[in-house]
């Protein structure tokens, strides 16, 4: 019982520390789909608790707390949505780590050194959440995200944060179309 104390306040530390902090890196994900191949998309991110903002393949998103800003650079469309925590939880794998975190058995492996804690989330109704596990890499001494995995059947995407750090600056979680902008505003 101990073990699941601690489990469960490291993995809710975490979470408290992205409510407080704001999250700031670059990434690569990485999506392996067995035989067909794997591909390759670098990116950024900035996230504070719900709210982020994310580049990556000629998209940029962004969400404000209210509405869900996605920008592509090749149709130079602006789409304005009010998303619902599902569709949160599918544009952000560290909100979906937290959506389902109470439907998960939770356990928890430090690493060598003991410098890093590997938090995986097996979901007890992996057909029902849509993913077989989850498994995020955390940085002891901060609290900081390094990796995060998710195994949806044969299918693996890898989330590596590449040079991760907390910032104290507020940066603002919106897009703002310039003239030339096509402008979809499908909020209700």
């Amino acid at each position: 019982m101990k073990l699941l104390v601690i489990i469960l306040s490291i993995l809710s530390a975490f979470f408290a520390n992205l409510e407080k902090k704001t999250l700031q890196s670059d990434f690569v994900v990485a999506v392996d789909e067995g035989q067909q191949g794997m591909a390759h998309y670098p990116g950024s991110v900035t996230m504070k608790g719900k709210l982020f903002t994310l580049t990556a393949a000629g998209i940029h998103a962004a969400y404000d707390g209210q509405t869900m800003y996605s920008y592509s650079e090749e149709t130079e469309e602006l789409t304005l949505t009010n998303p619902t925590e599902e569709e949160l939880a599918e544009s952000n794998p560290l909100l979906f780590a937290k959506a389902v975190a109470d439907v998960c058995t939770v356990t928890e492996k430090a690493n060598k050194d003991g410098s890093q804690t590997i938090i995986t989330l097996v979901p007890e109704d992996a057909e029902q959440v849509g993913v077989d596990r989850f498994v995020l890499k955390v940085r002891n001494s901060d609290l900081m995200p390094l990796q995060l995995e998710v195994k949806e059947g044969k299918k693996v995407t890898t989330l590596k944060l590449n040079n991760p750090k907390w910032v104290s600056e507020k940066p603002t979680f919106t897009i703002e179309p310039d003239e030339t902008t096509f402008v979809n505003d499908l909020r209700f």
